[in-house]
């Protein structure tokens, strides 16, 4: 395995000596290494979301290109619009049986694929 020298702070050394002498880590190389680990997995969350709002923009600018938008003519109407689908999402018990979601195609808000009249069934 290669060798690096790194320089730490005088606090983060005295972190990685805490985690050693606690047992939770063998030496300081496993901490630098779970802390490298930790850092690729950011990095890999990250560009997943970055992807994800990417493609999110993406419809959103072929939703507005396409006509397919609501306006409002003021925020609290914008408010109230956002309230009703916050509900109706997340709303205990929907009305329209378990497993199945309301269509929300009309708002041009939502592009999942679904034709108008679409529900998903649990069987």
């Amino acid at each position: 395995m290669p060798t690096r020298n790194v320089v730490l702070t005088d606090h983060q050394a005295h972190f990685v000596e805490q985690l050693v002498t606690s047992g939770r880590y063998q030496n300081a190389s496993e901490v630098l290494r779970e802390g490298l680990r930790l850092v690729e997995r950011r990095e890999s969350e990250d560009d997943v979301r970055l992807a994800v709002l990417r493609e999110a923009a993406r419809i959103g600018i072929a939703d507005l290109d396409a006509g397919a938008f609501r306006s409002f003519d003021s925020t609290d109407r914008l408010g109230q619009h956002l309230a009703t689908l916050t509900s109706e999402v997340l709303g205990a018990k929907s009305p329209y049986g378990a497993g199945r979601f309301r269509d929300y195609s009309s708002f041009g808000c939502c592009r999942n694929g679904l034709s108008s009249n679409s529900a998903l069934d649990d069987g």
